[in-house]
């Protein structure tokens, strides 16, 4: 049997690698979306300071740290029985709205889009920022650079610092927003609106506008029929901060909806032994394998997710492209998984007019920012990161030391979407062994589009971790390889 090696995968945070097996006929037997790389934050925060937990966990990636850091302070909030402030919560969406612009910028731009702007058949040296460049002009690249500079700094304000922020507390916040900070802030949304709706119109010509795209997008080996979780407020419409988390089945019909301490009565995780990463699933049905469909159990979070499982965006623009999304790709629910690239640039222009929202508040200022704290417990936070729901559960002891720590990160939840994905894609286009560089860059477009996080996901080992050591000599040659 011929085994085919993508590794490293490119255009995604973190490491990992997809194997490929094929037949004697040349076909796809089976394909594997492996993680061979280990975190294990939740290990090592045992026995830290519960304040200190929103402040650890950022750390565990350099992408999506204003995710972990309002998840934790939530999960903080409930732990120590207190609700932060009014102002506190607006000041938290204000940052985490930021968080959501410079992310989604950078994946769009940066990451899966060079797919669709230069091609994805295009030699492997152009699919990247400095082909888009060259196939947008500077002018554009100046304004991605440059809105993306923006939502980190906007978080910056807010959080103190522009990646890994410290301003969350069991409470509120620590820090309020000057006038002067608001007025900078707002100029900088303002601009940023401006830049979603020019993103948007990008897509509409590029990919949408392209019959070909468009067919890649609703094609075979690009669909898979999955349930879909994702946070909603009371109206059923998309939040990032905060809410219940709805599920529906692959027909659009609700599934269940639940409140943060619930989320154990629905999820439970597997684990297999060739992958650091755990395999959520809907507890009710059990884990089946990798197989999807009504039975299967298997969801998928993130952008496509979020919008799936929501009636509507409370913003107009956000709501009116939503609208269009669904009337141009056949209705509720969409499978396409090529579509999380457009759900990504509808959530953008939601997270830029939301902002504009909170920063025009006229309560955005006060200087009432945290209640006081209770005795210590035990609490679950839940906040929708860029990439899909991000659950932390932290329990902790009279000393307000962590006791167990779970986190359930977005690309985890979609760990088992992201291998079928995988494995749909190299059996509808690898065939009798045929196989050149652009028909594995499509291979890879079937996890890109998760835009996944693996440093995030990898929580879990199975035994030893393995462990390669080279030794060489002074003229860097290699003398000996020990291995566990």
């Amino acid at each position: 049997m011929k085994e085919i090696v993508i590794d490293p995968i490119t255009r995604l945070e973190g490491h990992g690698k997809i194997s490929i097996f094929l037949n004697d006929e040349g076909n796809v037997e089976n394909a594997y979306f492996q993680v061979p790389e280990l975190r294990g934050f939740e290990r090592f925060c045992e026995g830290r300071r519960a304040e200190d937990l929103p402040i650890i966990t950022t750390r565990i990636c350099g992408v999506c740290p204003v995710a972990h850091h309002m998840a934790g302070a939530k999960a903080l909030d409930a732990a120590f029985n207190v609700e932060p402030t009014e102002t506190a919560k607006k000041l938290r969406e204000l940052e985490y709205v930021g968080y959501f612009i410079y992310d989604h910028i950078l994946h769009f731009y940066f990451l899966g889009g060079p797919d669709f702007v230069v091609g994805p058949d295009a030699p492997p040296a152009k699919r990247n920022i400095l082909g888009v460049i060259e196939k947008v002009g500077l002018d554009v690249a100046k304004e991605v650079i440059k809105h993306r500079a923006y939502g980190q700094k906007i978080t910056g304000i807010l959080g103190g610092r522009p990646t890994h922020p410290v301003t969350a507390l069991p409470g509120g916040m620590a820090k309020a927003l000057s006038e002067d900070e608001r007025q900078e802030i707002e100029k900088m949304v303002r601009s940023c609106v401006d830049f979603a709706k020019f993103s948007l119109k990008l897509f509409d010509d590029v990919v949408l506008k392209n019959a070909n795209y468009v067919d890649l997008i609703t094609s075979d080996p690009y669909k898979l029929e999955t349930y879909y979780m994702g946070t909603v407020d009371k109206d059923n419409n998309v939040n990032f901060y905060d809410g219940d988390v709805r599920v529906v089945d692959p027909k659009g019909k609700e599934f269940v909806k639940f409140k943060p301490p619930e989320y154990l009565d629905v999820i439970e995780e597997h684990v297999e032994p060739w992958t650091y990463v755990k395999l959520p699933y809907l507890k009710k049905f059990g884990w089946k394998g990798f197989v999807a469909g009504q039975d299967s159990g298997i969801y998928r979070v993130g952008p496509l997710g979020r919008l799936n499982v929501a009636e509507g965006m409370t913003t107009p623009v956000a709501n009116e492209e939503y609208k269009r999304m669904y009337k141009t790709l056949g209705g509720k629910p969409v499978h396409a998984t090529l579509a999380f690239h457009w759900a990504r640039l509808i959530e953008l222009m939601y997270a830029t007019e939301r902002a504009l929202e909170l920063v025009t508040d006229p309560e955005i200022t006060s200087k009432d920012i945290r209640n006081k704290p209770g005795k210590p417990g035990e609490g679950v936070g839940i906040v929708e990161a860029a990439r899909g729901t991000l659950i932390h559960h932290y329990q902790l002891d009279e000393n307000a030391l962590a006791k167990k720590v779970n986190l359930i990160v977005a690309t985890t939840h979609n760990a088992p979407g992201i291998c079928m994905s995988i494995k749909n894609a190299a059996k509808s286009l690898i065939r009798n062994g045929k196989v050149d560089d652009g028909l594995l860059n499509k291979v890879e477009m079937a996890f890109r589009a998760y835009d996944p996080c693996l440093a995030c996901a990898t929580h879990f080992a199975i035994g030893e971790m393995p462990l390669e050591v080279n030794i060489y000599d002074s003229e860097t040659r290699l003398v000996k390889t020990i291995r566990r």
